[in-house]
């Protein structure tokens, strides 16, 4: 496919073609664990296509990394040609401006959307239609459960998935038959309903009008769910990602977890790989489909080399068989809809007894509705977990912790 390519991008071709091809070019490509093993593992099928292009790559923790990036983005300084977003952050880095609009020439990046699943590109653009980032992966949440916890409980997966008040019955009869705790955090199930079963063009924390909604009965219901898991003594207090966290996991003293369907590499590789086997993976309770997580790659306005840049990021985001390495590699469940028709999806998966759970993943994913992200997402989950831990440990009112969360919000974003 031919671009017509003008103004920084026409500059960086000419000035690659003068000097040969691409001589002496190095990409700088900052990202998130486990991200730069996808990219590693990428390379040599890359260099096969651009022998004169190096790539280095830097990883930072998720939270240090994107930091770095406003830092970089706001000082020009230490930029990458390539630097991965994780969607949580896209709303605050699309309307900081510092990201290449991808829908214009040369990228026409639009040009590629309905050859991905389609909730992605909305998740990257702006309400004027500026695209910052490409998509590479999603995550369908899911519920990963030990199988082994809940046969000795008497159990089934139905029980779990049937309904919210199914899901948290059973994690009694857990509790009772063998002390395990129902899930980490009431967090989760917050976290999880809040984004379940959005409409098509909803935000998560904001409506259309950029008004907060964390007052709406949505938050509501998240939050009388998360108390009663809190008052039923169904969830273990435990920060997510913490060294307590995966150890409950390894010793199997929490039955479940909600979330994308990424973290089953994550348990599979460091989190907790001697439970091979015990556990298996099932649809959200009541029916519900979220998003939860997922990965862009973006090019900073000042980057240098657009135009391989771009060259890149097609490469690891448009080709079936690197969205298939990366996800065999990473357990990155694909964003392009070629890759998840490949009969790799149909296969059992060791991990979780043989369980042909990535069928479950696909089908999930394709009932995600599209959705809007704000800059202030971040703003407002935060004002919205802060106002949880006040229900959960200090039995403050819902209606008047929801409300405090509001119009902290609000305060925040008008200031």
């Amino acid at each position: 496919m031919k671009f017509r390519f003008s103004g920084p991008a026409a500059a960086v071709l000419l000035s690659l073609a003068a000097t040969g091809a691409h001589a002496n070019t190095t990409l700088r490509v900052a990202v998130f664990p486990k991200l730069d093993q996808e990219i590693k593992d990428a390379l040599p099928a890359w260099k096969k296509l651009h022998p004169d292009v190096d790539v280095k790559v830097s990883a930072l923790a998720i939270a240090d990394h994107h930091n770095a990036m406003t830092t970089a983005l706001a000082t020009s300084s230490d930029l990458p040609d390539v630097m991965a977003v994780e969607v949580g952050f896209i709303g605050r880095f699309a309307a900081g401006g510092g990201l290449e609009d991808l829908s214009k020439p040369p990228y026409n990046a639009g040009q590629y959307k309905s050859q991905f699943i389609r909730y992605t590109f909305a998740q990257a653009t702006t309400q004027d239609g500026v695209i910052v980032g490409m998509p590479a992966d999603i995550g369908p949440g899911t519920l990963f459960y030990r199988k082994d916890i809940l046969d000795k409980a008497g159990v089934t997966e139905a029980d779990l998935n049937r309904s919210w008040d199914s899901y948290l019955a059973a994690g009694q009869k857990i509790k009772k038959a063998t002390g395990a705790y129902l899930m980490a955090s009431s967090r989760d199930i917050e976290d999880i309903y809040i984004r379940a079963d959005l409409k098509e063009g909803d935000g998560v924390y904001f409506d259309k009008a950029g008004n907060p909604v964390v007052t709406s009965e949505r938050f509501v219901k998240a939050f009388q769910l998360a108390k009663k898991a809190r008052d039923l003594g169904l969830d273990a207090k435990i920060t997510p990602w913490s060294n307590e966290w995966a150890e409950s996991f390894r010793r199997g003293t929490v039955a479940t977890q909600m979330m994308g369907a990424w973290l089953g590499g994550h348990l599979s590789s460091w989190i907790a790989p001697d439970t091979k086997g015990l556990w298996r993976a099932a649809n959200l309770p009541n029916n519900a489909y979220a998003s939860f997580g997922g990965t862009f790659y973006s090019i900073p306005v000042k980057a240098t080399q657009k135009a391989m840049s771009w060259e890149f990021i097609k490469f690891l985001t448009t080709r079936k068989d690197t969205q298939l390495a990366s996800f065999r590699s990473i357990d990155a469940f694909p964003a392009l809809l070629a890759a998840q028709d490949d009969p790799f999806f149909a296969e059992p998966v060791a991990f979780l007894g043989n369980e042909k759970a990535r069928l479950i993943w696909r089908d999930a994913a394709a009932h995600i509705p599209s959705i809007q992200r704000s800059k202030y997402d971040q703003v407002a989950e935060e004002a919205v977990h802060s106002a949880l831990d006040k229900v959960v440990d200090s039995n403050e009112d819902i209606g008047t912790a929801l409300k405090e969360a509001q119009d902290e919000i609000t305060h925040r974003i008008r200031r």
